[in-house]
C-alpha cells in the first residue's frame, strides 16, 4: 500500500508553506509520523499525494526562554521535552503530560506539534499546554501570526486554520514566576499506553498569604474540544486551598464539563467520579510546588 505519492524536506518554514500551498492534491504535514501513517495503514486516513516532513526545520526545533516567554518548537520529540531543564523548571505539567503518551518507542519521534494538530480533546500535550495560557504560532502565505491556542480546536480531529495553507510552527506561554506551578495528572486503562479515560492539567499562582491569585485548569475529554474550566478557575480565584472550597470547586467542575459515556473509554458515570479525583491531585501538586 502506497502511503503518499510525493516526499518534501523543506529546510525554512517559507518553503514549508509553499510546499503546502502548491501541492496538486492532498497534502499533509509530518514529523514523526505516529498518527498519519498509522492512520493510513488503519484505513482512517487517505493516502496522501504529498507528505510535507517539517522535521529538518531547525526553528521547529528550539526550546528557548525569550523575554520572560518560554517558546517550544512545535517539532520538539515529547522525549526532548521530558529531558529539557528549561521545561522542567517552567512547565512541569508539559514534562508530566508528554511523559505519558504512548510508549518509549512513540515519544521517541513524536512531537508536540503533532499532538496539538490533531485536536483530540483529551490530547495530553495539548491539555497541558493550555493550563499554561499558552498561544500557537501558525504560518501562512501571508506571514506569521500568534493566537491563543484553544481557539484553533473546532471539533474533534478539527481546526480552525487551513491544513493545506497553514503550519503550526510552535508555541509559547509565561516563565514561571514566583509562587507559581503546575501539574498534569491522568486516568487511563492498565494497559499504559492507552489514551486517557480523563486527563487534567493545572497552573496556580499563590499570594503572598498562600491563598489562590490565580488558576488555569484544563480538562479532557470534557466535550468536543479541548477545555478549560472557566467557571471552575473563577470560583477558586481568590480563596484558600482547603476541603471546602475542593468540594465547591468540585461541584462547579462537574456541572460545566460535557462528559459522556465511551465503548471503548469508560461510562460517562465513571468519569464524573475520577474528576474531583484529578482536580484534588493536580491542585494538591501544584499548590505544592508554588510554595517552593
Amino acid at each position: 500500500m502506497s502511503l503518499f505519492q510525493e516526499y518534501v524536506q523543506p529546510d525554512t518554514i517559507e518553503e514549508a508553506v509553499e510546499n503546502l500551498t502548491n501541492a496538486p492534491g492532498s497534502v499533509a504535514v509530518i514529523a514523526g509520523g505516529t498518527d498519519l501513517l498509522l492512520e493510513i495503514r488503519q484505513g482512517r486516513h487517505q493516502a496522501v499525494d504529498r507528505v510535507v516532513d517539517v522535521s529538518g526545520i531547525s526553528e521547529m526545533q528550539e526550546v528557548t526562554l525569550e523575554e520572560n516567554f518560554i517558546y517550544l518548537g512545535a517539532g520538539v520529540t515529547h522525549k526532548q521535552i521530558i529531558s529539557n531543564p528549561l521545561l522542567q523548571e517552567h512547565a512541569q505539567c508539559v514534562v508530566e503530560g508528554c511523559g505519558l503518551i504512548g510508549g518509549p518507542q512513540v515519544r521517541n519521534v513524536a512531537t508536540i506539534g503533532g499532538n496539538v494538530s490533531h485536536a483530540l480533546p483529551a490530547g495530553d500535550g495539548t491539555i497541558s499546554l493550555l493550563a499554561l495560557d499558552t498561544e500557537v504560532c501558525i504560518a501562512s502565505p501571508d506571514g506569521v501570526r500568534w493566537q491563543p491556542l484553544i481557539d484553533i480546536y473546532a471539533g474533534p480531529g478539527k481546526v480552525t486554520f487551513d491544513r493545506k495553507q497553514e503550519l503550526i510552527v510552535g508555541f509559547r506561554f509565561p516563565a514561571k514566576g514566583p509562587r507559581e506551578g503546575s501539574a498534569f495528572h491522568r486516568v487511563m486503562r492498565p494497559q499504559g499506553v492507552a489514551i486517557a479515560i480523563l486527563n487534567m492539567a493545572g497552573w496556580v499562582k499563590l499570594d503572598e498569604n498562600g491563598d489562590l491569585e490565580d488558576v488555569r485548569l484544563a480538562c479532557g475529554p470534557a466535550g468536543p474540544k479541548p477545555f478549560r474550566a472557566a467557571k471552575t478557575e473563577k470560583y477558586l480565584t481568590g480563596k484558600s486551598w482547603d476541603d471546602d472550597v475542593y468540594q465547591k470547586a468540585s461541584e462547579i467542575l462537574a456541572q460545566e464539563v460535557s462528559l459522556r459515556t465511551s465503548a471503548h473509554r469508560a461510562t460517562k458515570e465513571y468519569r464524573h467520579k475520577l474528576l474531583p479525583v484529578l482536580l484534588q491531585k493536580v491542585l494538591d501538586s501544584a499548590v505544592e510546588r508554588a510554595k517552593l
